[in-house]
Formats: C-alpha cells, sequence, structure tokens
C-alpha cells in the first residue's frame, strides 16, 4: 500500500513540478512535501492503532486532510494529462507551453478549493431530503406514515458528539413516525466512542428507533455496539422483524445484517428470507432495513414494499461516485430493483476525509401515500 501510495505521489512530482519550473530549493521542497503527504495517508486511517486520544484524533484530522486534498491533486493531475495530448497537436509550441504552465498551476488551485469546498459541505448538518414513496392499496390511516432515516455517521476520529447532538436534533424536529439507522454509525470501539454515541438515546419518534449493522460496525467489534445501542434504546435488528401496530394495521419492520456480516460472524450471515419468515402476508407495507442497496438481489421477492439503505455516501466526492455502480445497484436515490423500491441514502455523515463533493450528506424523511 505505501508502495503503490509512493508512486502515486512521484507521480504528481513528475508531471507537475517541471511544468512549474521548480529546480533547486523549490524542487527540494516539493518533494519533501511529497514524500511527507505519502506518510500523512495512511496515518489518517491508523491514528487510533498507534496513538491515543487526543493525540490519535489530531493525527487522523491531519491525515485525513492530506488525503483529501491528494485526491483531487491526482485526479486533477489526470485530466490535465490528458487534455495535454490532444492540445499538443492543436497548439503553438508557445501556446502549448503557457498551457502546460496554467494547468500545473490549476492543478493546485483546483485541488485545494475542492478541499475546502468540501470539508465545509461535510461538517454542516445535513439536510432534510423529503421522499414520497408509493404504496397500491395503502389504507387511508397509513397515509403520511413518516420514517426518518439516518445512515453512515461514522463517529470516530473526525465525528464527535456535538456533531452526532445536531442529527439528533434535526430528526426529532420531523416528528417521525419511526426512525431508521441503516448502519455505519461507528468507526471505533465502544471503550473510545460510548460518550460521542450517547446522543442516539434521544431520539424520539411514534414508535422508535431501528438499527441494522454496517461493515464499518463489524470492523470496530460488531457485539459490544450491538449491547452498547440497546443500552441506549435501539431496537437492533438481526436477520429479524417486529410488528408495529398503527392506525389499526400490522406493519412489518425487518432488519438484516450486513451484506458482508457472515465473514465476521458466521451465524450474523445476512439472510432477508428469515428476516420475514412468520410475518403476516397480508401487511399493507413491508419495509426493510438493509445496509448495502446489494442485499435487495435475495429480498427482491419476499413481498417487500420498501428497502432503506445506505452505504455508498452518493460517491462522496467525485470521482467516486463513478465506482459505487461497480459493487451496489444504486448510488442515492429511490429506485426500483425487481419488485421492491429501494431508497439509497447519501449518508448523514461522511467517511475518512471530511470532504464532500456533489454527493451532499441527507436526512432523509419517507412519507408513504397511496399510488
Amino acid at each position: 500500500m505505501l508502495s503503490i501510495i509512493l508512486l502515486a505521489h512521484a507521480y504528481l512530482g513528475m508531471r507537475l513540478f517541471p511544468a512549474l519550473g521548480l529546480y533547486g530549493m523549490g524542487l527540494s521542497l516539493g518533494w519533501l512535501t511529497l514524500v511527507l503527504s505519502s506518510l500523512l495517508l495512511p496515518l489518517g486511517l491508523a491514528a487510533r492503532l498507534i496513538s491515543q486520544p487526543p493525540w490519535a484524533d489530531r493525527l487522523a484530522w491531519l491525515g485525513l486532510l492530506v488525503m483529501g486534498l491528494f485526491s483531487s491533486l491526482f485526479v486533477l493531475c489526470l485530466l490535465r494529462d490528458v487534455s495535454l495530448l490532444p492540445l499538443s497537436y492543436l497548439l503553438s509550441d508557445a501556446a502549448y507551453q503557457s498551457w502546460q504552465i496554467q494547468s500545473a498551476l490549476g492543478v493546485f488551485a483546483g485541488a485545494v478549493l475542492f478541499t475546502f469546498l468540501g470539508l465545509i459541505n461535510a461538517r454542516r448538518s445535513a439536510a432534510i431530503v423529503d421522499v414520497a414513496v408509493s404504496v397500491a392499496n395503502l389504507p387511508a390511516e397509513l397515509v403520511g406514515f413518516t420514517i426518518a432515516q439516518i445512515s453512515d455517521i461514522h463517529v470516530g476520529p473526525t465525528i464527535k458528539r456535538p456533531y452526532l447532538d445536531a442529527i439528533v436534533d434535526k430528526v426529532n424536529g420531523l416528528e417521525a413516525d419511526l426512525v431508521a439507522v441503516t448502519g455505519d454509525l461507528v468507526d471505533g470501539n465502544v471503550a473510545d466512542l460510548s460518550a460521542h454515541t450517547a446522543p442516539l438515546a434521544r431520539l424520539k419518534s411514534t414508535h422508535g428507533t431501528f438499527f441494522v449493522t454496517g461493515n464499518h460496525e463489524y470492523y470496530s467489534g460488531a457485539l459490544p455496539w450491538i449491547a452498547e445501542l440497546r443500552r441506549l434504546g435501539l431496537q437492533v435488528l438481526l436477520n429479524e422483524h417486529v410488528l408495529l401496530l398503527h392506525g389499526g394495521h400490522q406493519l412489518v419492520v425487518a432488519g438484516v445484517t450486513d451484506y458482508s456480516a457472515g465473514h465476521f460472524y458466521p451465524d450474523h450471515q445476512s439472510n432477508a428470507s428469515a428476516a420475514l419468515a412468520g410475518s403476516p402476508g397480508d401487511s399493507p407495507f413491508k419495509l426493510l432495513l438493509a445496509h448495502q442497496p446489494r442485499s435487495a438481489f435475495k429480498a427482491q421477492d419476499l413481498g417487500l414494499h420498501l428497502q432503506l439503505s445506505g452505504h455508498t455516501h452518493g460517491g462522496q466526492f467525485f470521482p467516486w461516485n463513478f465506482f459505487v455502480r461497480f459493487q451496489q445497484p444504486f448510488t442515492a436515490g429511490l429506485n426500483l430493483l425487481g419488485n421492491v423500491l429501494v431508497y439509497t441514502s447519501r449518508g448523514t455523515g461522511y467517511w475518512g476525509p471530511p470532504k464532500r463533493l456533489f454527493a451532499p450528506s441527507e436526512i432523509t424523511r419517507v412519507t408513504l401515500q397511496r399510488g
């Protein structure tokens, strides 16, 4: 991994420094900066393994900011190189040389700008996104039933209690009938983060808060986190369902463990059929909570009306939004897979670099309507 990071930084230096005419001390400083960046990138993800709070959090902040900056530098440098080939034939020698200099400066300026804007977008409070879901033959008593979904908050090195407090306040302001937390809540262990996840106990809704595990819960110790979330009053659904009585009708709320959970605990193997086993076939609304959208492939013929998922972050920042579809059926929004509607949240927090571009965070309010 370090070798790949070093090669990627070497590519930046070889492509940009000559165009900028760096030499002597300036060139040495440039290469030294790239070497430091190469070391800081893995540090951002591994800080808690080599240090203790608060230094681990400070190192993580520094490393993750550098990671976000490097990502934009690398992508913009690639785009610059792609543009140079045709322009070498279209421009005069003088104009081409001028473009090399200006585009190299543009790479640095653009990377700084994107990182700054991405930081602002990541750290600001998530917006409320309203989604209307039509359900055939929905009883009048269930029209207007609301679900507040939060997902992929990633409480950890750069997301702490104040960030989660603001999310909880916004969710409570929706006065929803049900709150769904669709995984990847944490990046770290219970001992370090329990004080920062405590605001979840304040979540309010008519029928309570339901949680399903994401892949990051398994990276962080899923079993202790399941116990902690239950202590906070959340109902954790592990391939199981509950029945809610609303307006005289029984609603099914089912939840599956993360798509990859079986790799960590065999008895946590994700199983939508088991989650819905024994549920009433005539329920007017069946909801499945599943962290990853691709869980719908095994749930699409089980009589569900809606699956709520997250995991993708909507790509979080360019160009990763183009790569999500290699692993998941959907990147964001409401889509139909087989016989089930799947809503994929862009996430309420962020993972890794504190950076969001063209994929804003969200708190989703799903409202049922007849249709």
